[in-house]
């Protein structure tokens, strides 16, 4: 071949090679996810959102409106500064379209950054009502702690309770979680008697607790993340309370699914109020539960569905844009949207943003030697009752 043609050949598939390779990035469409993957506080929510998430992709595939979907996991440790620099670092440097948001401090930390971003933001662990508000650009597919502390709010009133003790963390999610209890509780004629408030970091519940002893309460409120259910299964059985005869109920952190095996048979009998229950009683949830342990050798909790239904609003909004990731455009199609979850149907609030779901009333019963949260009363498609306009 002569010197010129050979040149203008290899130019030519230079020009090939690079607009395949152009056309191969702009296929894939990446998600960053700033989840708390170590440490003791919050790995276990990591750890099942994102198995959550993995799941729905292995139901689904990998490719949505003619794109490949890629996950890239960062590990903030909980840490709001780490996923604050962790969300820029992916936006800037692996130049992720969609963010999965983790828990209330690291969400609320790249809020702006988001917005500044224009970048949709699934939010697939956070429970405190305020985080939405933090963004635009976040939607929620996780739960809202509020929710289920009115509904066992409600439940409480109607079911006997008169004088409630209220013992909570000292965070949003704990904040607001007796806040909607105390609200609901009140407005049907309970009485708070006490309200307590212990430190979300290395709680010693037991001093709270013997305190809720003294009072003696016919009912006492309490919640904590899901994540502390050990240690407080331990001082509950050091002071005595099943057999005090003081009802516990609280939102379903209380008996978290992942946990509940492991504190004890105690817990038998307690009432709380969620979202979700690895027992319930549906098609979908059935192979959800099955597919999910057979994955990750663990059973799946109210922290996996945030992942798995994220998974789907992002396949089912890129769908509706054609894979454009444009962030108001993914927000825009998200608004509104509606579908069957292995918790139940439930939707996106087009005014909030927020999650609109059933909250179940369960209940912890043995059932061929292991412990579960048995669903008995359903109240369907609750808002955020701190975000209803009165």
């Amino acid at each position: 071949m002569p010197r010129r043609p050979f040149t203008i050949a290899i130019a030519a598939a230079a020009t090939v090679a690079l607009s395949a390779s152009a056309v191969a990035a702009q296929e894939v469409v990446k998600i960053g996810m700033s989840f708390s993957m170590t440490g003791a506080g919050f790995a276990a929510a990591g750890r099942q959102a994102s198995a959550g998430a993995r799941l729905y992709m292995q139901h689904h595939g990998n490719t949505v409106a003619g794109k490949r979907v890629e996950i890239i996991l960062r590990d903030d440790g909980g840490v709001a500064d780490n996923a604050r620099r962790l969300v820029q670092e992916m936006i800037v440097n692996d130049k992720v379209q969609i963010i999965a948001g983790g828990i209330t401090p690291t969400a609320l930390a790249y809020g702006q950054l988001v917005t500044q971003a224009k970048i949709a933001t699934v939010v697939m662990i956070s429970g405190a009502s305020v985080t939405t508000t933090a963004s635009p650009y976040f939607v929620r597919t996780s739960f809202i702690l509020a929710q289920s502390s009115w509904i066992m709010g409600e439940w409480a009133a109607k079911n006997g309770s008169k004088r409630v003790v209220t013992l909570v963390n000292e965070w949003a999610p704990g904040t607001e979680a007796e806040t909607a209890f105390k609200q609901r509780f009140t407005e049907l004629g309970g009485q708070i008697v006490e309200s307590i408030r212990i430190p979300l970091a290395n709680p010693d519940f037991a001093p709270f607790l013997q305190r809720i002893r003294d009072i003696n309460p016919d009912t006492a409120f309490i919640y904590f993340p899901g994540t502390q259910a050990g240690i407080f299964a331990k001082q509950f059985a050091e002071r005595g309370l099943a057999n005090s005869g003081i009802k516990i109920i609280g939102p379903g952190d209380l008996t978290d699914d992942d946990e509940l095996n492991n504190m004890g048979d105690q817990m038998l009998g307690m009432v709380t109020a969620h979202d979700y229950s690895a027992a319930h009683d549906s098609v979908l949830n059935k192979k959800y539960v099955e597919d999910f342990k057979k994955a990750n050798n663990f059973r799946p909790n109210f922290v996996s569905v945030g992942g798995y239904d994220g998974m789907h609003l992002i396949y089912e909004a890129l769908k509706k844009t054609q894979g454009k990731t444009d962030g108001d455009g993914l927000v825009a199609a998200m608004k509104g949207m509606r579908w069957e979850s292995p918790r139940g149907i439930m939707s996106i609030d087009p005014e909030t943003r927020d999650i609109v779901q059933p909250i179940y009333i369960r209940k912890v019963e043995k059932i061929n030697g292991e412990l579960w949260n048995t669903e008995f009363a359903k109240f369907d498609d609750v808002k955020d009752p701190l975000k209803v306009k009165k």
